[in-house]
């Protein structure tokens, strides 16, 4: 195995610039690097595994949470690393958890609970949010594209959605991260709205295996950090 690296032969390995290199060092992702007498750049073996994991946790997590996990790793807080990449997989889960309820949902035709809360016939934008998982303003945007329509309180003025319009709401907000483009997103509310639900359903699938692959992802990103931390016990 080798024991040194220059910049260039590590990009060339994994396909990058040697500036996003740099880059991953100015944000602190890697341990020191040590120079050569002519101030060049010197890698080693845990200084490409470092590289490595960065890539492979990019590929599954968002880059705050990679970035902030090979941070963690460099100050020497590994448990802690650890802890928030086990939480992102909770949150996998629990995407998972909330695309087969509302699926199942929309396939029984039963939107009077939703995880064992009965739904009433009108909330509030606060109510509704809540029960959706999301932010008000995430409601309040979904509505200025036309995806949704509430009403108003007689007496105050404030935005209700009644129960047809929240079933849109726990749609949305299940399905926005792999429906990305907004008129596919109009027609799938429609075919719901006019109770057609089978291209709902298939969305919903794709939604799953989606999740399924992110799941796997994750996991091949551990692994790299596995190895990572293993050599960082060694060489630090």
């Amino acid at each position: 195995m080798q024991n040194v690296y220059t910049p260039a032969q590590i990009a060339e390995q994994l396909n990058v610039s040697t500036t996003t290199l740099r880059r991953y060092e100015e944000q602190g992702l890697i341990p020191d690097v040590p120079r050569t007498a002519g101030h060049h750049r010197i890698y080693n073996h845990a200084h490409l595994q470092a590289f490595i994991t960065i890539r492979s946790l990019l590929i599954g997590y968002d880059i705050p949470v990679a970035y902030d996990v090979m941070r963690k790793i460099n100050r020497g807080d590994i448990t802690d690393a650890l802890w928030l990449v086990n939480s992102q997989l909770c949150l996998t889960q629990e995407e998972k958890h909330r695309a087969e309820e509302i699926m199942g949902m929309i396939r029984s035709a039963d939107f009077g609970y939703y995880r064992n809360v009965k739904l009433n016939s009108t909330m509030t934008i606060g109510q509704a949010a809540e029960i959706a998982g999301v932010n008000a303003s995430a409601i309040r945007h979904w509505e200025k594209e036309g995806l949704i329509a509430s009403e108003r309180d007689a007496q105050n003025g404030y935005r209700i959605f009644t129960l047809p319009e929240l079933r849109k709401i726990l749609v949305i907000s299940s399905l926005r991260k792999t429906i990305y483009y907004i008129e596919n997103l109009k027609d799938l509310l429609s075919e719901l709205e006019f109770h057609r639900f089978t291209e709902v359903d298939r969305s919903f699938q794709y939604a799953l295996e989606r999740l399924d692959q992110k799941l796997v992802v994750q996991l091949k990103g551990i692994a790299e950090l596995v190895k990572y931390i293993g050599l960082c016990k060694e060489n630090f």
